[in-house]
């Protein structure tokens, strides 16, 4: 390190200071930030000094000098500690975590932005797409949650207002597969009032100057963000790096790529529009009743809500309460309780929005159908970024859970890193002088301990009924903690006027002294609101806040057990937290901000020397630095550098300890491939084994499955010869999968002799109808409901007395003729038809239909033979309704259009599948060719002289007999309405 930076640039690691004292720490802090040298190791540590300024040191080739190279290969970087965590993770399918930690302002949110680009920048070096896609979502979640929990505040142009921990979930090959975040503590009470100087959230701001005219008109804002009493105090104040309208159209992106549906971003925004006019809603009052100024302004609230004006009406002027006999009742507020239940509602809509975008990141992101016998073992990198220790001009209850989330992260840093080693040191026999540090354990006791912290009692005076002041909880607090030397108040200590009476309290935290205001303690620990704006909202037609109201479908009278208080619920979950950050092997970044004022070249010793007091970077620095020396490793010349504990070797300079990370790397692959060899030898002869097993057994067991099979097929058909269907319905076992074909030839054999069955018990006479009707079948192919196979088939309809009774006579008479004439052997079919003639005019006729001819007769002619065509179709058309027109199309394209006419046998008979069935068998059995036939569900299509025409059918009232009439594409056949 020292070669690649050179000694102008001071120690890049201070565990190499000649003497470690303050002075000297400070001095090389000081040097390296004055330098432009932000970053700087102690030991594994890194510690970041906010430059308020872009530095030109994150690019592409910087992250490929830090790919895969061991921590102290390079200078100082954010990236030596991600990707050590990353190694670390995959060498040894360890979890790890990296802690971000430091004071709001101090730059935690940027490291862990540039963290996350590295380890995306590293990864998936295939570009697979599915891969891909998750580093977008988790890179593009930063954004999103930027704009909805981050703020400006007086130290802070971009302050976290909310704690974030992420967990990156990674597969055997190092690639990120999906990711979860939890978030802690969002800071709601910002949207209803912040501090002089300071904003509402960003996601305000950023939709009233980035939002298109359109989208604002459809939100019914204004663009000047002065117009609205919740972003009113933050109009005018200006941000040095942050441009409103190009973030908007950045989060309006981001939430594109995560996947958010367009009706889910436009829900968004008009929630947020809801808040914004929320807080422009005045109470006034006329006596008696509280009354709502500006009704638009509620119209506009039930429409962006999809809620009705009067339920939002009343539930802005009224509590429903229930009585203790189970009665409901309305009590209206006066102008107080009305304006705080509207801050609450505002309040809490932006809180679960922000918990909704969360969870529907997440539900993207999170790992799915994940199996770890198919998939490897599933590692994980966490990245903390939470909100920094904070002491304002006035702190309340929000300030306070921060203070004391940064309280349990220092003590985890003190038990991984302080303790431990020194307790390491006494475990292994190494000489060492030990270093006193402070052990904040004493002030995460104060606050969270039972029945004694701070948080026990506060949460004993919400649970307390009566009117329980916010005073009188102070005044519990003075009794019951007044002997710790961490708590005082102005009652314990009156001389100090810097607090005030029976409103400030002052805790002893490990980076300093912080005044609490106890005002609105109990309201915000309580966190109360009114039942009737989670009914409005669970009962919105919107889906979206429907889904983040649950609670609201609880009934008036329904009796729910006593919810955890907003400090014990934040408390759970940071006890949790720290338990899962203690879980996983630790690397930090310990932020430093040099300034107040957002210098890029101020260094304020006073603020960076309390920081690193606080912080506990210089006790860090001595437990590496008093490593002794009890052994020499004299192959490596380490004669002064190296200790033996009772199990482990300590190294005291990085430079040793990267030569020995470099002599172990080269030996690892080679101790690798031959445990490799050795492992997967044995896994061979252990599959080898198995699968001779396996395939032992499926012989045995198909041939077991293969006989069962044949018993069953047995037993199922054994009696079938005597039942009156021959087994039709006799229900056939599943094959096992080797007998599926065996199965279907089986089957297909069956229906053979089933057929077979029937077929010999019918007289040779019939068998011509049969072959006809089946042919039909096949030809129809099922689109035609009604073809006439249920009755018997004459075919032969004019020759038959009983149809034709008065031409009959005549008409077999001139077959006779015809048939010496033509030489024909059979009639395929004959009946009485309605027919287009040459000149389009639709006359009565018969169709006579032999083996070689098709006649057009004229039955009123004594059958004159008008037109005469070889058997020579081409095909046949019908419709796929219960009319009788067909279309037999001819080589010629002068195809016959006929609408078959019943005779007296039946009026009603279908005899359109008779004519096909009968045509279709001839051809199939005599000529040894297929007759085309189709089935058409709107109309036909038909050559008439060779000119193509259109056939359509249409029902008319009034239509006695069918018939065809002339229209613009062709002709039209009419049919009588039934």
């Amino acid at each position: 390190m020292a070669e690649l930076e050179g000694l102008e640039y001071g120690k890049s690691d201070f565990v190499l200071l000649d003497e470690v004292t303050m002075e000297q720490f400070m001095e090389n802090l000081r040097l390296r930030f004055e330098k432009g040298r932000i970053y700087t190791f102690i030991g594994e540590v890194v510690v970041s000094v906010n430059p308020y300024r872009q530095l030109d040191i994150y690019g592409k080739e910087v992250i490929e000098d830090y790919r895969g190279r061991e921590l102290y290969e390079n200078p100082p970087h954010l990236y030596a500690v991600a990707d050590a965590a990353y190694k670390a993770m995959k060498r040894r399918a360890k979890d790890t975590c990296i802690v971000i930690s430091g004071e709001s302002g101090a730059g935690k949110t940027e490291a862990s932005k540039y963290i996350m680009q590295y380890i995306a920048a590293i990864t998936n070096p295939s570009q697979r797409a599915e891969v891909e896609s998750v580093k977008n979502v988790l890179l593009k979640s930063n954004c999103v949650l930027e704009a909805f929990g981050n703020a400006k505040t007086n130290r802070n142009d971009n302050s976290s207002r909310f704690g974030k921990y992420m967990d990156i979930n990674f597969n055997f090959n190092g690639d990120p597969t999906g990711g979860h975040i939890n978030n802690y503590l969002l800071e709601k009470s910002r949207v209803v009032q912040q501090q002089e100087g300071e904003r509402n959230f960003h996601s305000f701001y950023q939709v009233l100057r980035g939002g298109s005219d359109e989208l604002l008109k459809s939100l019914y804002l204004q663009r000047d963000p002065a117009q609205y009493a919740y972003t009113s105090q933050g109009a005018s104040v200006t941000l040095a790096s942050n441009n409103d309208s190009l973030c908007h159209k950045a989060v309006m992106a981001a939430l594109k790529v995560i996947g958010f549906t367009a009706e889910e971003i436009i829900s968004i925004y008009k929630i947020l529009s809801t808040i914004l006019h929320l807080g422009n809603l005045q109470f006034t009052s006329d006596g008696e009743h509280v009354i709502l100024v500006g009704e638009d302004t509620v119209k506009h609230i039930s429409e962006l809500t999809s809620t009705e004006p009067e339920n939002a009406r009343k539930t802005l002027l009224y509590r429903t309460v229930a009585t203790g006999g189970g009665e409901v009742i309305e009590k209206g507020h006066n102008e107080q309780e009305a304006s705080y239940g509207r801050d609450a509602f505002a309040k809490a809509l932006y809180e679960r929005l922000f918990a909704w975008i969360v969870g529907r990141i997440n539900s993207v992101i999170e790992v799915k159908d994940y199996n770890p016998a198919l998939h490897g073992k599933n590692t994980v990198i966490g990245v903390l970024d939470i909100y920094g220790f904070e002491i304002f001009d006035n702190n309340s209850f929000e300030q306070f859970c921060i203070n004391y989330c940064n309280e349990k992260l220092q003590q985890l840093f003190i038990e991984l890193i302080l303790r431990q080693e020194q307790d390491e040191y006494q475990r292994e026999g190494i000489t060492w002088q030990h270093i006193e540090y402070f052990n904040n354990q004493i002030i995460v006791d104060l606050v969270e301990q039972p029945h004694k912290g701070i948080i026990s009692i506060l949460d004993e005076a919400c649970l307390t009924a009566g009117k329980v002041t916010d005073t009188v909880c102070l005044d519990s607090m003075n009794k019951k903690l007044g002997q710790h030397p961490h708590y005082t108040s102005r009652k314990l200590c009156p001389a100090d006027k810097t607090m005030e009476f029976n409103r400030d309290f002052r805790i002893r935290h490990y980076a300093g002294d912080v005044t609490y205001s106890v005002e609105g303690f109990l309201d915000k620990n309580k966190d109360p609101l009114f039942q009737d704006f989670k009914r409005l909202m669970y009962n919105s037609s919107d889906p979206v806040l429907k889904e983040m109201w649950p609670d609201g479908k609880m009934s008036i009278t329904e009796v729910t057990k006593r919810p955890l208080t907003a400090a014990t619920l934040f408390k759970n979950s940071i006890i949790a937290l720290v338990y899962k950050l203690a879980c996983k092997e630790p690397y930090y970044v310990r932020c430093i901000k040099p300034n107040e004022v957002k210098s890029p070249m101020l260094f304020n010793d006073g603020r960076c020397q309390h920081q690193v007091a606080y912080l506990g970077l210089l006790e860090n620095v001595r437990v590496s630095d008093q490593e002794a020396v009890e052994a020499i490793v004299n192959q490596h010349g380490f004669e002064d550098d190296v200790a033996y504990g009772h199990t482990k070797l300590f190294v005291r300079t990085p430079r040793t300890l990267f030569t020995l990370e470099q002599e172990r790397a080269a030996l690892i692959p080679i101790l690798v491939l031959f445990l490799q060899k050795v492992w997967r030898g044995a896994l061979a002869r252990m599959r080898c084994r198995k699968i001779r097993a396996i395939y032992t057994i499926m012989a045995y067991y198909k041939c077991y499955k293969v006989k069962a099979h044949f018993w069953e097929v047995e037993r199922c058909f054994a009696n079938v010869r005597n039942m009156a269907d021959y087994g039709k319905s006799v229900e056939w076992p599943k094959p096992p999968a080797a007998l599926v074909q065996f199965h279907r030839i089986t089957q297909h054999l069956y229906r053979r002799w089933w057929a077979r069955q029937l077929i010999k018990n019918i007289p040779p006479s019939d068998m011509a109808e049969v072959r006809a009707k089946v042919a039909a079948l096949s030809a129809l192919s099922g689109e035609r409901v009604d073809w006439g196979y249920s009755r018997a088939w004459e075919r032969d309809y004019l020759a038959s007395a009983k149809d034709s009774p008065l031409t009959s006579t005549n008409f077999v008479r001139i077959t006779k003729e015809l048939k010496n004439k033509d030489q024909y052997s059979q009639v395929l079919f004959s009946c009485s038809v309605r027919m287009l003639n040459w000149f389009n005019n639709t006359k009565d006729r018969a169709l006579l239909i032999t083996d070689k001819h098709i006649y057009r007769l004229e039955p009123k002619k004594h059958f004159k033979v008008q037109k005469r065509i070889s058997l020579d179709v081409v095909g046949v058309s019908v419709t796929s309704g219960s009319d009788q027109m067909v279309a037999l199309h001819t080589t010629s394209q002068d195809d016959f259009l006929v609408h078959l006419q019943r005779g007296q046998l039946n009026p009603n008979q279908d005899r359109v599948g008779e004519l096909v069935g009968s045509l279709t068998d001839h051809f199939t059995r005599v000529k040894n060719t297929p007759l085309p036939v189709k089935v058409c569900s709107t109309g036909l299509q038909v050559h008439m002289s060779g000119k193509p025409k259109s056939i359509t059918v249409e029902t008319k009232p009034g239509q006695t007999v069918a018939d065809f009439k002339k229209s613009r594409t062709g002709f039209t056949l009419l049919l009588p309405h039934q």
